[in-house]
């Protein structure tokens, strides 16, 4: 599916795993903003992906955990990043383009050398 065609925005966006231009998995879409106006459609303007996007859905106790663990960073990811939404989002540009992974190379700087994240 092309960017611009019609699809169920939470039934084929949210939770689909993020890959850049490199094919580099970069995240997890957690959700998704949208503009529009009244009496007009809504189109999706962003997928927003990170701790701060996903915490409202988790209960309290998990959402203060991953808090404290990853904080509460959203990076937004602009609709004319998507090249085309399959079973995955296939990004037009880096992961670094867009400050994705920011979480991940925290942690990766709190571990030992040579574990991944």
């Amino acid at each position: 599916m092309k960017a611009h065609k019609s699809i169920k925005v939470f039934a084929e966006l949210r939770d689909l795993e993020l890959f850049d231009k490199n094919d580099e998995l970069c995240g997890i879409a957690d959700d998704v903003e949208f503009d529009g106006e009244a009496g007009r459609p809504l189109r999706v303007s962003a997928i927003l992906v990170g701790p701060g996007a996903y915490g409202r859905r988790l209960p309290g106790p998990i959402c203060w955990l991953i808090e404290k663990l990853a904080g509460q960073g959203v990076v937004r990811v602009p609709w004319d990043a998507v090249e085309h939404v399959t079973s995955r989002i296939r990004l037009n540009r880096t992961a670094e383009e867009l400050d994705l992974n920011r979480v991940e190379r925290r942690l990766q700087r709190l571990l030992p050398k040579g574990l991944a994240v």
